[in-house]
């Protein structure tokens, strides 16, 4: 398609150019055939340019095939009768222009030679036009003088470069762009997101606006990666080192990324490479996903857990051990193998445990050697070793959360 689009430019060219010569020959051939009148009628022409008051018009108006009398004043001199004579106004203003001294070197058989020659060479181009064989052979002369020009062999065409095998680049990350420095992360419940220098104490006395406070804070580095986890199931991405600055309040999360107004924060945590994360939603579907499909590129962020309705993410955890504690609403806790689960880029995972009513508050993974831990409300860890009451397999209902067990179905 290329070559044939090529072809037919080639072709119009030939087309707009010939159409062009000929309206060239056409005029001057016009030009030609007045001055072979003046060549013949010399003396008269003369007569008219010294004596007519509008030689112009006077040119135009005689008649040229009969004889004419030589004016030996003005007084001797006989105009045109008024009419239309054989004269075009094109040949009388080139005669006119003409340097009178040039009158003595017109030859009438060079005229007529040189009118030959373009009313052959007219011939030609109507018959080129007429005849797309022709100016398919003539495109081909054409193309055929352009790489006799400008072939590979002539100086002009030869390639002057040389092609070289790419070189690895370097693939620099944006954090080795970012001074590194310790910062404090801080969001509020209401997602107000500030970075405060340094390592402070977390639990130190941080100011919110009315009716805010403390939802998540944290230690991290300029250079680190957070990750905002969304409860319409998307993860966005921010830089540590983009983060407000700790003296006021900070910034409303979702000027920094496209989360929905009807969408909370679920989690907030650092990016680390080569991690795993359990995610499930409110509604008992889960899966494992690695750190490395939940960072996102865009404001837009990346959907991971696909949640749909009155369904929300639940959580977002790090994985350490080998088993996972499930805990529903109706506080019955199920632990089975973390090799149940599988592990997937995005999607709607599987059923983590059954539910009659209700959904799920919390999960977590663990060593099943070192048993199942949790702060009771008096802010004491607890730890139960024997599991064997809430052993089960995956998308089971699981048995009455242990005596001493949070009221709010959470391990943390």
């Amino acid at each position: 398609e290329v070559l044939r689009a090529f072809l037919d430019h080639r072709r119009d060219v030939l087309g707009r150019r010939t159409r062009h010569r000929i309206e060239k020959i056409d005029h001057r051939l016009e030009i030609l055939e007045g001055f072979i009148i003046t060549f013949l009628n010399l003396d008269r022409v003369i007569d008219i340019i010294r004596y007519d008051a509008d030689p112009k018009s006077a040119l135009m108006a005689e008649t040229w095939g009969k004889k004419h009398r030589r004016a030996t004043s003005e007084a001797d001199y006989a105009a045109p009768k008024p009419g239309k004579g054989e004269l075009t106004e094109v040949q009388a203003e080139a005669i006119l222009n003409m340097r009178l001294r040039s009158l003595r070197k017109l030859e009438e058989m060079e005229l007529v030679a040189e009118r030959d020659a373009l009313q052959a060479e007219r011939a030609d181009l109507a018959a080129l036009m007429a005849d797309p064989g022709l100016q398919w052979a003539r495109i081909g002369r054409d193309l055929a003088d352009v790489q006799r020009q400008f072939g590979k062999a002539t100086k002009d065409g030869a390639r002057h470069s040389t092609f070289a095998d790419m070189a690895d680049v370097e693939e620099v990350p944006l954090e080795a762009m970012i001074e590194r420095e310790p910062i404090t992360v801080i969001c509020s419940k209401m997602g107000w997101i500030r970075a405060m220098k340094g390592h402070v104490a977390l639990d130190s006395d941080v100011k919110f606006k009315d009716g805010d406070e403390s939802r998540f804070i944290f230690h991290a580095e300029t250079t680190d990666k957070i990750i905002v986890v969304g409860a319409n199931g998307r993860f966005y991405t921010l830089i540590g080192a983009n983060l407000p600055g700790g003296r006021g309040m900070g910034e409303p999360v979702r000027l920094m990324v496209d989360l929905p107004n009807d969408s909370d924060i679920t989690d907030l945590l650092i990016w680390r490479a080569g991690e795993k994360l359990l995610v499930a939603s409110t509604a008992g579907d889960g899966f494992i996903v690695p750190s490395e499909e939940i960072v996102a590129q865009t404001r837009a962020g990346k959907q991971v857990l696909t949640v749909r309705d009155a369904v929300k993410t639940a959580l977002c955890r790090r994985i350490r051990g080998d088993h996972v504690a499930v805990v529903g609403e109706n506080r019955k806790l199920l632990v089975f193998p973390l090799a149940d689960l599988p592990e997937m880029a995005k999607g709607k995972g599987v059923r983590l445990q059954k539910y009659k009513d209700g959904g799920l508050s919390d999960a977590i993974t663990f060593a099943l050697a070192d048993g199942l831990s949790w702060k009771d409300p008096a802010g004491r860890t607890r730890t139960e070793n024997d599991l064997s009451q809430w052993l089960g397999g995956r998308a089971g209902a699981g048995a009455m959360a242990p005596r001493g067990f949070p009221r709010d179905n959470h391990f943390t």
